[in-house]
């Protein structure tokens, strides 16, 4: 029998980096948490203990702040682009790099005062290999939606096990997890190899507009979650992540995870008072997970795209 060396990466994970932007009296404000990892001729470090090829990941996240400073902080997909093609193209035994950001959002409550908002999470995760391609995945996390009527649940399976009652007027409620994938890679502006300083391309980035991309897919989750009547919390997913296929052009896969937070009717009947759907129990766990993906039937490979 032979050992051989599987899969691997490395990288630095969770940089915390805060950019403010000094413009005159009004500044702006960027909050994000930066994950590397990367990949590619490592056989003699994990073989050997040899660190020839291993870029420390003190460097890696020293790279982060240098690039905040450099270049700023815009879309956080063309951070994380930028981050991912510097490893690549300026370190030989670097074959592939992946990048995660997430955004934390800060209202403005004057020209240089924030407060921490309390809407959901951007995210995104870059993947960008050596011969110049790279996949983007946009996203959020704890959207948090409820409809107070709307929904049902009936006609399910009823085994030995079932007490749940069928449901005709529900509350639905959940905290919605995200993640749509760009239909072709964003390709880099200049030609595979050794980036320049900082690992700035010359020219865009890519080929999206990522931030209105990502307003009308958020816009379209809502609505979609608003608008549907539902019979299950699965069709409601499924119409979620349709409404964005069929919205946005450039993206072509959609994925969902959609926690089911329970809201149980508060029996009143032992105070002599009538619960009309009106006065509830928000339980936390345990709760039903709904996953699914929706996507084009004619979709690129994903390839890494989602790990």
């Amino acid at each position: 029998m032979t050992v051989v060396l599987g899969p691997n990466r490395y990288g630095k994970a969770e940089t915390r980096v805060v950019r403010v932007t000094r413009d005159g009296e009004v500044h702006h404000l960027k909050d994000c948490n930066v994950s590397i990892s990367v990949s590619g001729a490592m056989e003699d470090v994990h073989r050997n203990g040899s660190n020839a090829a291993v870029l420390p990941t003190d460097s890696q996240k020293n790279t982060v702040y240098a690039f905040a400073k450099e270049h700023g902080i815009g879309q956080i997909e063309e951070f994380a682009l930028l981050l991912a093609r510097h490893f690549v193209g300026s370190q030989p035994t670097i074959h592939h790099a992946r990048v995660a950001v997430e955004e934390y959002s800060w209202e403005r409550q004057g020209p240089h005062s924030f407060v921490r908002s309390a809407t959901e999470t951007r995210t995104c995760v870059v993947h960008h290999d050596r011969d110049g391609t790279s996949t983007v995945v946009s996203g959020l996390r704890d959207l948090v939606l409820l409809n107070s009527t709307g929904s049902e649940f009936h006609g399910f399976i009823q085994d030995e096990y079932t007490t749940l009652p069928p449901a005709t007027d529900r509350v639905l409620a959940t905290a919605v997890t995200a993640r749509w994938r760009h239909a072709s890679p964003a390709e880099p502006a200049d030609p595979p190899g050794v980036a320049p300083r900082g690992g700035a391309a010359s020219g865009p980035v890519g080929s999206y507009d990522f931030g209105k991309s990502y307003d009308v897919a958020r816009r379209c989750l809502l609505e979609a979650f608003a608008d549907t009547h539902s019979l299950s919390l699965q069709q409601t997913l499924y119409a979620m992540g349709s409404r964005v296929l069929t919205t946005r052009d450039e993206i072509c896969e959609v994925r969902l995870e959609l926690p089911n937070k329970h809201h149980f009717l508060v029996d009143l009947a032992p105070f002599g008072l009538e619960n009309d759907n009106e006065v509830y129990f928000a339980a936390d766990r345990p709760y039903g997970l709904i996953e699914g993906t929706v996507l084009h039937d004619d979709a690129p490979a994903a390839g890494p795209a989602w790990d």
